[in-house]
Protein backbone atom coordinates (compact mmCIF):
# COMPACT_ATOMS: atom_id res chain seq x y z
CA UNK A 1 0.00 0.00 0.00
CA UNK A 2 1.15 3.35 -0.80
CA UNK A 3 2.61 5.31 2.35
CA UNK A 4 3.62 8.94 3.22
CA UNK A 5 4.35 11.59 0.35
CA UNK A 6 5.89 10.00 -2.76
CA UNK A 7 6.08 6.87 -3.76
CA UNK A 8 6.74 4.91 -7.44
CA UNK A 9 9.94 5.16 -10.21
CA UNK A 10 11.22 8.01 -10.90
CA UNK A 11 9.45 8.65 -14.40
CA UNK A 12 10.45 7.63 -17.90
CA UNK A 13 12.30 10.82 -18.75
CA UNK A 14 13.34 11.95 -15.49
CA UNK A 15 16.82 12.35 -15.67
CA UNK A 16 16.93 13.85 -19.72
CA UNK A 17 14.53 16.24 -19.45
CA UNK A 18 15.19 19.88 -19.62
CA UNK A 19 15.98 21.74 -15.91
CA UNK A 20 15.90 18.79 -14.06
CA UNK A 21 18.69 18.96 -11.32
CA UNK A 22 20.16 15.67 -9.67
CA UNK A 23 17.28 16.15 -7.08
CA UNK A 24 14.55 15.83 -9.49
CA UNK A 25 12.86 19.18 -9.04
CA UNK A 26 11.92 20.46 -12.23
CA UNK A 27 13.20 24.69 -12.00
CA UNK A 28 13.72 27.68 -14.24
CA UNK A 29 17.57 27.76 -15.69
CA UNK A 30 19.55 29.98 -17.97
CA UNK A 31 19.68 29.27 -21.29
CA UNK A 32 22.70 27.34 -22.64
CA UNK A 33 22.27 28.84 -25.91
CA UNK A 34 22.36 32.23 -25.13
CA UNK A 35 24.90 31.64 -22.65
CA UNK A 36 27.20 29.75 -25.42
CA UNK A 37 26.54 32.75 -28.02
CA UNK A 38 27.92 35.20 -25.24
CA UNK A 39 30.78 33.34 -23.77
CA UNK A 40 33.38 34.16 -26.76
CA UNK A 41 32.17 38.01 -26.54
CA UNK A 42 34.61 40.70 -24.68
CA UNK A 43 32.02 42.80 -24.08
CA UNK A 44 30.65 42.16 -20.43
CA UNK A 45 27.19 39.38 -21.07
CA UNK A 46 23.64 40.46 -20.72
CA UNK A 47 21.97 38.56 -17.95
CA UNK A 48 21.03 35.20 -19.25
CA UNK A 49 17.36 34.40 -20.57
CA UNK A 50 15.91 31.85 -18.07
CA UNK A 51 15.05 28.94 -19.83
CA UNK A 52 11.15 28.10 -18.22
CA UNK A 53 10.12 24.37 -18.09
CA UNK A 54 6.86 23.66 -19.28
CA UNK A 55 4.81 22.08 -17.08
CA UNK A 56 1.30 20.31 -18.01
CA UNK A 57 -1.55 19.00 -15.46
CA UNK A 58 -4.48 17.35 -15.45
CA UNK A 59 -6.93 17.59 -12.59
CA UNK A 60 -10.06 18.30 -11.39
CA UNK A 61 -11.39 20.92 -9.23
CA UNK A 62 -8.85 21.04 -6.80
CA UNK A 63 -6.71 21.85 -9.72
CA UNK A 64 -8.95 24.46 -11.73
CA UNK A 65 -10.03 25.79 -8.89
CA UNK A 66 -13.20 26.28 -7.27
CA UNK A 67 -15.18 29.11 -4.60
CA UNK A 68 -12.66 32.21 -4.18
CA UNK A 69 -10.09 30.39 -5.80
CA UNK A 70 -9.38 30.86 -9.72
CA UNK A 71 -7.51 29.37 -11.92
CA UNK A 72 -4.42 31.23 -11.20
CA UNK A 73 -4.80 30.85 -7.42
CA UNK A 74 -4.60 27.35 -7.46
CA UNK A 75 -2.29 24.91 -6.06
CA UNK A 76 -0.57 24.10 -9.30
CA UNK A 77 -0.11 27.57 -10.33
CA UNK A 78 1.29 28.64 -7.12
CA UNK A 79 3.86 25.62 -7.16
CA UNK A 80 4.42 27.22 -11.19
CA UNK A 81 5.41 30.80 -9.71
CA UNK A 82 7.82 28.95 -7.07
CA UNK A 83 9.51 26.88 -9.77
CA UNK A 84 9.35 29.32 -12.65
CA UNK A 85 7.11 26.60 -14.62
CA UNK A 86 5.69 27.68 -17.80
CA UNK A 87 1.92 26.11 -16.70
CA UNK A 88 -0.48 24.59 -18.87
CA UNK A 89 -3.80 23.63 -17.26
CA UNK A 90 -6.47 21.42 -18.20
CA UNK A 91 -9.00 19.56 -16.88
CA UNK A 92 -12.31 20.64 -15.04
CA UNK A 93 -14.25 20.41 -12.02
CA UNK A 94 -16.07 17.13 -11.17
CA UNK A 95 -14.35 15.13 -13.49
CA UNK A 96 -11.85 12.11 -12.34
CA UNK A 97 -10.42 9.04 -14.51
CA UNK A 98 -13.50 7.56 -14.46
CA UNK A 99 -16.41 9.95 -13.69
CA UNK A 100 -17.00 12.36 -16.98
CA UNK A 101 -18.78 14.81 -14.62
CA UNK A 102 -20.96 17.30 -15.84
CA UNK A 103 -18.59 18.16 -18.69
CA UNK A 104 -18.73 15.15 -19.61
CA UNK A 105 -14.87 14.73 -20.11
CA UNK A 106 -12.60 12.00 -18.40
CA UNK A 107 -9.16 12.46 -17.82
CA UNK A 108 -8.24 11.04 -20.36
CA UNK A 109 -10.41 12.95 -22.99
CA UNK A 110 -8.61 16.02 -21.03
CA UNK A 111 -5.67 15.19 -21.92
CA UNK A 112 -6.21 14.27 -26.08
CA UNK A 113 -8.63 17.21 -26.35
CA UNK A 114 -6.38 19.94 -24.61
CA UNK A 115 -3.08 18.57 -23.92
CA UNK A 116 -2.07 15.99 -26.78
CA UNK A 117 -1.75 18.01 -29.89
CA UNK A 118 1.00 20.28 -27.62
CA UNK A 119 4.93 19.71 -27.94
CA UNK A 120 5.84 17.62 -25.18
CA UNK A 121 6.45 19.64 -21.87
CA UNK A 122 8.94 18.54 -19.46
CA UNK A 123 6.30 17.42 -17.02
CA UNK A 124 3.22 16.24 -16.90
CA UNK A 125 1.38 15.86 -13.70
CA UNK A 126 -2.16 14.28 -13.23
CA UNK A 127 -4.03 15.03 -10.06
CA UNK A 128 -6.80 13.28 -9.16
CA UNK A 129 -9.25 10.58 -8.08
CA UNK A 130 -11.55 12.33 -5.28
CA UNK A 131 -14.23 12.23 -8.22
CA UNK A 132 -14.50 8.65 -8.51
CA UNK A 133 -15.69 7.71 -5.56
CA UNK A 134 -18.92 6.00 -6.82
CA UNK A 135 -16.64 3.58 -8.97
CA UNK A 136 -15.26 0.26 -7.85
CA UNK A 137 -10.87 0.78 -7.53
CA UNK A 138 -10.35 -2.15 -10.08
CA UNK A 139 -12.13 0.10 -13.18
CA UNK A 140 -10.25 3.75 -11.72
CA UNK A 141 -6.82 1.15 -11.92
CA UNK A 142 -7.58 0.39 -15.35
CA UNK A 143 -8.48 3.71 -16.77
CA UNK A 144 -5.39 5.41 -15.12
CA UNK A 145 -3.14 2.64 -16.47
CA UNK A 146 -4.83 3.48 -19.83
CA UNK A 147 -3.87 7.39 -19.52
CA UNK A 148 -0.44 6.90 -18.79
CA UNK A 149 0.07 4.00 -21.45
CA UNK A 150 -1.22 7.14 -23.91
CA UNK A 151 0.78 9.91 -22.29
CA UNK A 152 4.12 7.64 -22.78
CA UNK A 153 2.91 6.79 -26.06
CA UNK A 154 2.57 10.16 -27.07
CA UNK A 155 5.46 12.10 -25.38
CA UNK A 156 8.02 9.21 -24.86
CA UNK A 157 10.59 11.68 -22.70
CA UNK A 158 8.36 13.61 -20.51
CA UNK A 159 8.59 13.03 -17.07
CA UNK A 160 5.03 12.21 -15.61
CA UNK A 161 3.67 12.63 -11.79
CA UNK A 162 0.85 11.37 -10.68
CA UNK A 163 -0.82 12.79 -7.31
CA UNK A 164 -4.00 10.48 -5.57
CA UNK A 165 -7.02 11.84 -4.26
CA UNK A 166 -6.77 15.47 -2.39
CA UNK A 167 -8.57 14.95 1.03
CA UNK A 168 -8.10 17.80 3.26
CA UNK A 169 -10.56 16.63 6.01
CA UNK A 170 -10.42 12.98 7.20
CA UNK A 171 -11.21 11.01 4.01
CA UNK A 172 -13.65 7.90 3.79
CA UNK A 173 -12.54 4.74 3.46
CA UNK A 174 -13.15 4.37 0.09
CA UNK A 175 -10.81 7.23 -0.50
CA UNK A 176 -7.74 5.19 0.33
CA UNK A 177 -9.09 2.23 -2.33
CA UNK A 178 -9.21 4.47 -4.89
CA UNK A 179 -5.57 6.14 -4.06
CA UNK A 180 -4.18 2.73 -4.08
CA UNK A 181 -5.60 1.80 -7.17
CA UNK A 182 -4.14 5.17 -8.80
CA UNK A 183 -0.47 4.08 -6.44
CA UNK A 184 -0.77 0.73 -7.98
CA UNK A 185 -1.02 1.95 -12.14
CA UNK A 186 1.52 4.55 -11.71
CA UNK A 187 4.01 2.13 -10.68
CA UNK A 188 3.41 -0.52 -13.47
CA UNK A 189 3.91 2.72 -15.74
CA UNK A 190 6.70 3.91 -14.04
CA UNK A 191 5.57 7.43 -13.18
CA UNK A 192 6.09 9.47 -9.26
CA UNK A 193 3.39 8.61 -7.08
CA UNK A 194 2.29 11.50 -4.63
CA UNK A 195 0.29 11.13 -1.92
CA UNK A 196 -1.84 13.42 -0.14
CA UNK A 197 -3.95 11.40 2.23
CA UNK A 198 -0.19 10.48 3.77
CA UNK A 199 -0.38 14.27 4.89
CA UNK A 200 -2.13 15.97 7.87
CA UNK A 201 -3.85 18.71 6.72
CA UNK A 202 -5.64 21.37 8.71
CA UNK A 203 -9.55 21.70 8.27
CA UNK A 204 -8.80 25.68 8.51
CA UNK A 205 -7.48 24.72 5.34
CA UNK A 206 -10.79 23.98 3.65
CA UNK A 207 -13.49 26.11 2.57
CA UNK A 208 -17.52 26.11 4.36
CA UNK A 209 -18.08 23.55 1.48
CA UNK A 210 -15.99 20.77 3.22
CA UNK A 211 -14.43 19.57 0.09
CA UNK A 212 -12.67 22.50 -1.42
CA UNK A 213 -9.00 24.54 -0.16
CA UNK A 214 -9.04 27.65 0.96
CA UNK A 215 -6.58 30.58 -0.63
CA UNK A 216 -4.55 29.41 2.24
CA UNK A 217 -5.21 25.51 1.32
CA UNK A 218 -3.78 26.33 -1.72
CA UNK A 219 -0.70 27.69 -0.86
CA UNK A 220 -0.28 24.54 1.96
CA UNK A 221 -1.03 22.36 -0.59
CA UNK A 222 1.52 24.35 -3.15
CA UNK A 223 4.22 24.27 -0.58
CA UNK A 224 3.44 20.44 -0.34
CA UNK A 225 4.05 19.81 -3.88
CA UNK A 226 7.16 22.16 -3.87
CA UNK A 227 8.90 19.71 -1.47
CA UNK A 228 7.56 16.79 -2.56
CA UNK A 229 9.43 17.28 -6.29
CA UNK A 230 12.33 17.61 -4.28
CA UNK A 231 11.99 21.55 -4.67
CA UNK A 232 13.11 24.24 -1.85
Amino acid sequence: MPGGGAAGAPGRGASGAPGVPGNGVIAARPDPASSASTSSSTVSPAPLPVRAPLVMIVGDSFTVGSGPVERWNSYAAKAARELGWQLVTAGAAGTGFVNPGPVNRTFERSFTEELAWRPAPDLLIVSGGHNDRRTRAGRVNRAAKRLLELVHARWPHTRVVVIGPIWMTRAPRWAYRIRDAIAVAADEEEATFLDPLGERWSRRLVLPDGVHPTPAGHARLARWLVTALGGR
